[in-house]
């Protein structure tokens, strides 16, 4: 399958090294924002093509499907192209930072009879997964899901300490990752939505602090702290608390409640979330089906977004 990925930064590399692992995929474009680190990427990973231009991208023989890591603000308009152009698509998360943006995509979806897939990486990673086969296999109830999501960004910069194009959002980024996994586990979306924020950034307009509190109709909640003046192990923390134990994620981690490790290496084909994100997403290509987190099943999580925007108030980042 012959596949371009859009945007050169932290999270398209991961894709790239992710898509190392998977036989019978071949990166045949890579499409950047910034001419020299594209050139750099596209050489380090053996991409025979690189360009700044997604139309030139989309138009190279044999092309099926595009992974999007571009920024946020790119999404809507760079998913549009690639599915009007025929091609499937992998949007990274968030799909848009805004409920009406992934309306559209999603409208476009059912239009055009692509493939198009929210890149919720939670549902893949298998420290998750071992959580969500159990509560399936009714072993398992969440009471509380408390998790903490602590960067230290008070400058634009990404996961690799680099200069940004475009600037983070807690909110339509990161609480997007915790909204969706805790509905995708419970099964149910947030009847009960509660959230504040804290100062907005002078520099960077957005806020750099903030608390969200959910509650499904079954009596679960999710008490989520989000920050970018975290000095110290960043990343999202999370805390299951359930009827019949604890468990602690960290990306594709387990411990349980008293910290000891437990082993899922046995839970899917691999230990990395996002190459079993892209697994996914190349076989539902391959055998014409839905995806798993298509944009049809995401869709709850950016309502719920929408819901805790309005308590907290739309920040408009440039």
């Amino acid at each position: 399958m012959k596949v371009a990925l859009a945007g050169q930064g932290a999270f398209g590399i991961k894709h790239l090294e992710a898509i190392r692992n998977i036989a019978g995929i071949d990166v045949v474009s890579l499409c950047g924002g910034s001419p020299d680190s594209t050139r750099d990427v596209a050489n380090t990973f053996s991409i025979e093509h690189w360009t700044m231009d997604l139309a030139e991208t989309l138009a190279r023989p044999g092309l099926e499907a595009v992974i999007l890591a571009s920024p946020t603000q790119l999404h809507r308009a760079q998913a549009e192209q690639c599915m009007r152009a025929g091609k499937h698509v992998l949007i990274e998360i968030p799909v848009a930072d805004s409920l009406e943006d992934v309306e559209a995509l999603l409208a476009i979806q059912e239009e055009t009879g692509t493939t198009a897939m929210a890149g919720h990486v939670r549902r893949f990673n298998p420290s998750h997964q071992f959580v969500h086969k159990k509560i399936l296999a009714g072993d398992y109830a969440i009471q509380q899901m408390d998790v903490q999501t602590y960067f230290f960004r008070r400058t634009n910069t990404n996961a690799l300490g680099h200069a940004r194009s475009w600037t983070d959002h807690l909110l339509w980024h990161h609480a997007c990752h915790t909204v969706d996994l805790f509905q995708w586990q419970t099964g149910e979306t947030a009847e009960t939505v509660n959230a504040m924020q804290g100062p907005i950034h002078p520099q960077l307009g957005i806020a750099m602090d903030m608390s969200i509190g959910l509650k499904v109709p079954s009596g679960a909640i999710l008490t989520l702290s989000l920050s970018f003046n975290n000095d110290g192990p960043f990343g999202s923390f999370f805390r299951y608390i359930g009827d019949t134990g604890t468990y602690l994620a960290y990306y594709d981690d387990l411990s349980d409640g008293k910290n000891a490790k437990i082993d899922i290496s046995h839970v899917d084909v691999s230990m990395n979330g996002i190459e079993l994100e892209d697994r996914e997403f190349f076989s539902a290509i391959a055998e014409r089906r839905e995806p798993r987190s298509s944009l049809r099943q995401t869709l709850a999580a950016y309502q719920t977004l929408a819901r805790i925007e309005e308590k907290i108030g739309r920040v408009v980042v440039a």
